[in-house]
């Protein structure tokens, strides 16, 4: 059998049935096997795009996607959509061409050490050098990439391999089961708890797994533990429920850090350091309970006094069984908390004016978008409005990078979204300057024949530095973007273009995008200029009226 067919059929054991990428050149021994092997092949127009499409496959799947690119610039153009998995906690996995490595009649046209560029943006990294190791090679990359805490692996098959003969036979995935956390430090958790006065349950990034997420529902059912997410554990628990207290995404003035800080204890369920909360836990006022796969990352402001190490699902299982709810705890505090974070959202989502008001913009899409629908962010300022009020029923319902926060990320993200769950409603909601970045994947779509509705959030600058900067004291300088007519830019990749005039129009216009199917592109104009005092740090009283 060829190495390239021996790779494919091993890419078929680990349940690959979807590569994305741009071939070139050096892998076209690849192509041919994955054609011939009825593989199937999304070709994009930038290789960065594939890597966030494959990320975002192993993000919702917690099964790797796929990258393909071609040596060289093919392969150094995956380099932030390493870092985006890597750092985001997704798996996937990068195949990468090469010279041949044993005859070379091209000098180093076109290598550059890819192996050495990914080696610090990858859990693992290595060049095949025999078909004989493609087996092996290929199990270890995947379950690399899936293993807790997942991330991107790295595979680079060179010309020659790619056309050995081998005899050797594709490795089948064994099941491994995660160890439990012990007894010992499941009965430290209960006591903390049970002793502590004014509890409160974080939910992080770690936490959303599907059997996690079912875990952690019934143990705020039964524990009745008020809760809150970072950015990242949005939707782990339906956020309508009435014990939670709002996302740590935003300054320590805000309401949920309000809470925070009328704590005594936090338990806090898949923190990544990653990921920081924008509140110290090593001040010595709470104690801090961290329960993950993994002991504590420490860090300056991250030193947790009780550690609970293993299987997640199950040591939130055996914490509830053993605390349940205490007639001391005082929740008084987080309920202020909540209710002003309901009152100033209550007054943002109606909100008439245009340019549309950030506030505004999360209750159109929440309106319009069903409890499984998926919204996936770029990374903006908008952002930061949609992390705070929009509320999630479901898990990974809201996707959003607050790991690397790499701009276009959003459209790809997207696709890849739609391709996974193609029966549910999909909104890409990207700022000026990250749609532009890749807005070259509309084609992508529209070749695909996707229902894909992208949301285009116009302030014709980079809103989100501009904000840091205004608060440094700084002037406006180097901010401002020209941008293309995005309705006929939409038009001419075959998609159709949007230009609501009003709040009101571009609720009923998304509602009408999501119901006709096809790529649709809305340009929506945005007002900023309350983010500063909406956002921003300062007494609580005066952030009230939104």
């Amino acid at each position: 059998m060829k190495a390239s067919d021996l790779f494919v059929k091993a890419l078929e054991a680990e349940g690959v049935r979807c590569v994305y990428g741009l071939p070139g050149e050096e892998n076209l021994d690849l192509l041919e096997s994955m054609r011939t092997a009825g593989m199937r092949l999304i070709v994009t127009r930038h290789e960065q795009a594939a890597g966030f499409m494959a990320a975002t496959q192993g993000r919702l799947t917690g099964r790797a996607g796929v990258c393909l690119a071609t040596l060289g610039p093919g392969a150094t153009n995956l380099v932030t959509a390493a870092a985006y998995a890597q750092l985001g906690a997704m798996p996937m996995v990068m195949l990468t061409g090469q010279k041949p490595i044993k005859v070379s009649k091209q000098g180093h046209f076109q290598i550059v050490d890819v192996v050495g560029i990914m080696r610090p943006l990858t859990k693992s990294t290595r060049t095949l050098v025999s078909a004989e190791h493609v087996p092996s090679a290929v199990r270890e990359a995947f379950r690399r990439a899936e293993e807790e805490r997942p991330g991107a692996t790295h595979l680079e098959l060179p010309e020659d391999v790619a056309r050995e003969s081998t005899e050797a036979q594709p490795l089948s995935p064994g099941v491994a089961r995660r160890p439990v956390a012990d007894e010992a430090s499941i009965a430290q958790a209960v006591e903390t708890l049970a002793s502590a006065r004014r509890p409160l349950l974080m939910i992080g990034a770690g936490a959303n797994r599907k059997l996690t997420s079912e875990m952690l529902r019934a143990f705020v059912d039964r524990v009745g533990l008020p809760f809150f997410s970072t950015q990242m554990g949005k939707g782990v628990v339906d956020e309508t429920h009435p014990l939670w207290m709002g996302t740590a995404a935003l300054s320590d003035g805000d309401f949920v850090h309000r809470a925070i800080e009328a704590s005594d204890c936090i338990l806090n369920v898949g923190h990544d350091v990653i990921e920081k909360p924008p509140f110290v836990m090593r001040d010595g006022r709470r104690t801090v309970i961290h329960l993950n796969f993994s002991s504590a990352e420490v860090d300056p402001v991250y030193f947790p006094q009780v550690q609970v190490t293993g299987d997640l699902a199950n040591a939130v299982w055996r914490i509830a069984e053993g605390v349940g709810p205490r007639s001391h705890w005082d929740f008084t505090p987080f309920e202020r908390s909540r209710a002003g974070l309901d009152a100033q959202f209550v007054s943002g989502a109606a909100d008439d004016r245009f340019p549309i008001y950030p506030a505004r913009l999360v209750a159109e899409v929440r309106r319009a978008m069903p409890d499984d629908g998926v919204v996936c962010l770029d990374n903006g300022m908008y952002k930061l409005w949609f992390a705070r009020y929009y509320r999630c029923r479901r898990p990974n319902t809201l996707l959003l990078d607050n790991a690397l926060a790499t701009m276009g990320a959003g459209l790809p993200s997207a696709i890849a979204a739609k391709l996974v769950h193609p029966r549910r409603k999909v909104v890409a909601v990207c700022g000026d300057g990250g749609f532009m970045m890749n807005s070259q994947e509309l084609e992508t779509a529209v070749r695909l024949k996707l229902d894909l509705t992208v949301i285009v959030v116009r302030d014709d600058g980079y809103g989100m530095i501009r904000w840091k900067q205004e608060e440094m004291g700084l002037p406006d300088f180097g901010m401002t973007l020209g941008n293309p007519d995005f309705v006929r830019y939409a038009e001419a990749y075959g998609a159709r273009g949007h230009r609501p005039t009003s709040a009101t129009e571009f609720g009923a216009t998304l509602t009408r995008c999501l119901e006709s199917g096809g790529v649709h592109v809305i340009d929506l104009p945005i007002d900023y200029t309350d983010t500063a005092r909406a956002l921003g740090a300062g007494p609580l009283e005066e952030r009230h009226a939104g």
